[in-house]
């Protein structure tokens, strides 16, 4: 096989490789955080059930998809995009517009739990859990992720935001008062224009008939 053969075959190789490397996704995709592992902290020994950085390193996240957390009310979700609030492992400077808490305050110790997180900002998302006062976090119980647009949201997870609430109008509230406009138009009027009245054109008719029927006098000149 001549050289010339040898390199157009390997450019085509490498122009295929690349792609289907760079294939936008054809679904939505659940991923279990930490696989079999689950989001688990062993409070003994300080210690996670995987090593979180490395699952979400092996991953790709596009908008869309969810991220199922396999746990127990031992352990707190907490997802943001503020850097500083995932670095301090702590929600206390976080605000409602980056940081949303999954499974705060539960009072019931080891119970089962499946929290499913959307994907719904592009870009770096963060994931941590705040429990034992942020030494779960501190150990290991963490992991950031960058999410790609992919096929962008779906429906489901792209609704506008409901109308401003307004308080209904009460009983005693009187309904507002129908304008006429100026001119004669107005409602069920809308034949006579510029003043010309009923009477008017009931005059004029009339006077048309007995003109037919010689009732008067109708002179030409």
């Amino acid at each position: 096989m001549r050289l010339a053969t040898i390199l157009h075959l390997a450019i085509i190789a490498v122009l295929i490789t690349a792609a289907t490397s760079q294939a936008p996704p054809i679904r939505y995709i659940n991923h279990t955080v930490g696989d079999n592992a689950g989001w688990f902290f062993n409070s003994t020994t300080n210690t996670t059930a995987a090593n979180y950085s490395s699952w979400a390193a092996s991953q790709t996240f596009n908008l869309g998809d969810y991220l199922i957390f396999r746990t127990s009310s031992n352990q707190t979700v907490i997802q943001t995009y503020n850097l500083t609030t995932f670095k301090d492992c702590s929600i206390d400077h976080s605000s409602d517009n980056d940081t949303v808490v999954y499974n705060g305050g539960n009072t019931v110790f080891d119970q089962a739990l499946t929290i499913p997180v959307p994907l719904t900002i592009q870009g770096p998302n963060y994931f941590f859990s705040d429990a034992n006062d942020g030494i779960q976090c501190q150990y290991g119980l963490a992991f950031e992720i960058n999410v790609n647009r992919g096929l962008g949201l779906p429906p489901s997870l792209n609704q506008p935001p409901p109308p401003p609430y307004r308080e209904p109008p009460g009983p005693d509230s009187a309904s507002p008062p129908i304008t006429i406009p100026a001119g004669g138009k107005g409602l069920g009027n809308e034949g006579f224009k510029n003043g010309l009245s009923v009477h008017v054109i009931a005059c004029a008719v009339l006077f048309a008939l007995l003109a037919v029927n010689g009732g008067i006098g109708v002179v030409f000149s």
